[in-house]
């Protein structure tokens, strides 16, 4: 028996929480689930985050959210930038495959990547100062003073800064985390992502503790140059697993984004940083289908939260219409994750077998939108349990 919070969040999320529920549970794997409301409602009126939520996310060790609506330009910034930065979620993992049945122009190239995300540092880690603000001036002036190449040319009182830090630490648990996720799920290749040729101080940094962790897991380099001169990171030395079996390599962000639109069935696991990865994921999605078919996970050393990557859909909320395959999909990697290994499976086998039929699936899964044999969130979810218990 595990116990995982289970957070419905808000809009169609309630939908498509109990459908992944019972999917869940129709694999046979026994879980008491911690119900935990957490939607836009309760936030506005409490606040905040709940302490309840959180208390309950650290005690199970393990949550399944539902999306929760984040309001534009006014309130509460992001529940989910929030509990990553709470609860330490350093590690974001968005698996795309495609799905026979999907409709995709990327139908037949066989996709199935996994983008991992650091999702602590970079630009995303939010060091930033407006622009006609005195501090702001003055970091400038600052700035310019010591810098001995580039410096900032526009003017002082109309120019904005952010700050992109990376550092060997995050890298490190970053990548450390992809090759012992590569090993584990039996993965072929890694591919490290960021703009070294251009940012060499913090980009070239990532390469370089990249490289380092790649030589600690005994990884193959696709170019034995990546080597030359990279000593591997005495802090992983003998304390992980053996990655011999998987090809480390390296690509240039924009160069990364015409090679998945071109061949996307070379790649495997991508390692990433934050902005760049917060792109890539999307753009992945797009291969297999959209958002609708994208499952995701946040990890981290205090918890793990397994979510949907579409948003709540508030227009959509009680119709019983919305496709729920996302987070069923993030429930088959939370079994994952729990080690349950053969339920995962499962479940993923059901999600694949319904959709490539094509009959029991929601609306935006027909070839025609307007299709009337769609069947509801509940009744697609419903055809996908009894694909499990007819095996």
């Amino acid at each position: 028996m595990y116990n995982v919070t289970l957070i419905p969040g808000d809009g169609v999320g309630p939908e498509i929480t109990e459908a992944t529920r019972k999917c869940i549970e129709a694999t046979g794997v026994k879980i008491d689930w911690d119900f935990q409301e957490c939607g836009i409602e309760v936030i506005e009126r409490e606040g905040k985050v709940p302490d309840r939520v959180m208390d309950s996310v650290r005690k199970n060790g393990i949550a399944l959210k539902a999306p929760i609506t984040t309001p534009i330009g006014k309130g509460f910034r992001s529940v989910n930038v929030f509990l990553r930065q709470e609860l330490n979620l350093f590690a974001c993992v968005r698996p795309c495959k495609t799905y026979k049945g999907v409709r995709t122009y990327f139908e037949d190239s066989n996709v199935d990547l996994v983008l991992i995300r650091e999702n602590s540092e970079d630009l995303y880690a939010g060091v930033e100062f407006q622009a006609g603000d005195d501090k702001t001036a003055k970091l400038i002036g600052q700035i310019n003073e010591f810098a001995s190449g580039k410096k900032i040319n526009t003017r002082e009182d109309t120019t904005g800064i952010s700050i992109k830090p990376i550092s060997y630490e995050g890298t490190r648990r970053i990548t450390d985390f992809a090759f012992d996720y590569s090993v584990k799920q039996e993965r072929k290749s890694l591919t490290s992502v960021c703009k070294a040729n251009i940012m060499k101080f913090t980009d070239g940094l990532w390469y370089d503790e990249t490289r380092a962790v790649a030589l600690a897991y005994g990884a193959k380099f696709e170019w034995d140059e990546l080597a030359d001169g990279v000593t591997p990171d005495p802090e992983l030395v003998g304390k992980v697993s053996d990655a011999s079996k998987v090809t480390y390599m390296e690509r240039l962000i924009d160069n990364m984004c015409m090679q998945l639109v071109q061949k996307p069935e070379l790649y495997d696991v991508i390692v990433t940083q934050n902005l760049y990865g917060d792109i890539l994921s999307d753009l992945c999605a797009g291969l297999v289908g959209g958002l609708g078919v994208a499952p995701g996970a946040n990890i981290g050393t205090e918890a793990s939260i397994f979510e949907a990557t579409h948003g709540s859909a508030p227009k959509y909320k009680g119709q019983n219409r919305v496709n729920p395959v996302a987070l069923i999909l993030s429930g088959k990697m939370m079994l994952d994750h729990l080690g349950e290994r053969e339920a995962a499976a499962k479940l993923d086998r059901a999600v694949a077998a319904v959709i490539e039929e094509g009959k029991d699936v929601t609306y935006d899964m027909k070839a025609d939108r307007n299709d009337p044999t769609a069947v509801g969130t509940q009744e697609m979810a419903d055809a996908i349990c009894a694909k499990m218990q007819a095996e």
